[in-house]
């Protein structure tokens, strides 16, 4: 059953499960441990100033978490098998019906993704003789593994409160970079710049299951009936990107004045124009937790959720 207007309005956000999305994003740092309904949270910035000082009227404080297991993306003629991945951020509800994503640096991590074919694949043979000597030795599998890693290249925007529990609506618009690591291809080689990111604007192919659980906001233990806090859970909807243009790689091979982003580049097909490119991320999994009316503890809804999170985190 299609979840009614009023409980897509409480979901704001939940739209942010494509954040989790994307190739491969660097190792987890430390995270914390909640409990209960608390424990997917890991990483939820409930100390930023924009989510302590919201107060539960104007202002409504939630954390969001989303993940997924598995998926692909397409850049150019390259396609690379994604595992899991994980984004964890805040979001301000506002009172007129916008949202304002609290994100800090780190808030998207995952497992890195193995580029198919390594440096072979992408770039060789090659007609350039510095790359053709490149390829020559790359007959160690250490020296021809490329892996791919996705960082953040902005502020997340344009969020639809709607479509994250609609189907073939953008839900958010994400820009970010991949970061390609070889020894032949230096510290500095991206897809992507901060300047000229990537740009994705997924949307559901499909509607995910829905669901509220209402809890004790103190423990984290289920009250369906009295609890103080509540998670809605966006379960199960496969995520897609068709829209998104990819730039060239740059930066890439110590320096040598673009002959290796030329090579990645042609190899790869990069750049490639908007239709070209594909993301897609099965089965994800989202859930949005916060002060379930966080009016009555107005004006410290943030100082609350901040107290009540902290207080199951090991």
């Amino acid at each position: 059953m299609r979840p009614s207007r009023s409980r897509i309005t409480l979901a704001v956000t939940a739209a942010a499960t494509v954040l989790g999305t994307v190739a491969s994003v660097g190792t987890a740092t430390a995270a914390a441990q909640p409990a209960g309904k608390w424990a997917p949270f890991t990483r939820c910035p409930v100390d930023a100033p924009a989510m302590l000082g919201a107060d539960g009227l104007d202002r409504s404080p939630q954390c969001v978490v989303s993940y997924a297991t598995s998926g692909t993306i397409k850049l150019g003629n390259t396609t690379v098998v994604t595992g899991n991945s994980n984004l964890q951020m805040g979001v301000v509800q506002n009172a007129d019906g916008t949202s304002t994503v609290v994100a800090p640096e780190g808030s998207i991590i995952a497992d890195s993704a193995t580029v198919p074919g390594g440096l072979i694949g992408l770039m060789c043979p090659s007609d350039i003789p510095f790359v053709t000597n490149i390829c020559k030795q790359l007959t160690d599998g250490k020296l021809n593994k490329i892996t791919a890693t996705l960082e953040s290249a902005g502020t997340p925007s344009e969020f639809d409160q709607i479509a994250g529990v609609l189907t073939d609506m953008p839900i958010v618009r994400i820009p970010v970079r991949i970061k390609l690591e070889n020894p032949f291809l230096g510290n500095n080689c991206y897809i992507g710049t901060k300047s000229k990111p990537i740009v994705l604007r997924p949307y559901n192919a499909d509607a995910p299951e829905f669901t509220v659980d209402r809890f004790n906001g103190a423990d984290g233990t289920p009250n369906e009936d009295d609890g103080d806090a509540s998670r809605l859970n966006m379960l199960g909807s496969t995520q897609v990107d068709d829209t998104f243009a990819v730039p060239g790689a740059s930066g890439c091979g110590l320096g040598l004045l673009g002959v290796i982003d030329g090579a990645v580049n042609l190899k790869t097909g990069l750049p490639s124009a908007a239709g070209k490119n594909k993301l897609t991320l099965n089965n994800t999994q989202t859930h949005l937790g916060g002060l379930f009316a966080p009016g009555t503890v107005a004006p410290d809804a943030g100082k609350v959720l901040s107290r009540y999170w902290h207080g199951t985190a090991n």
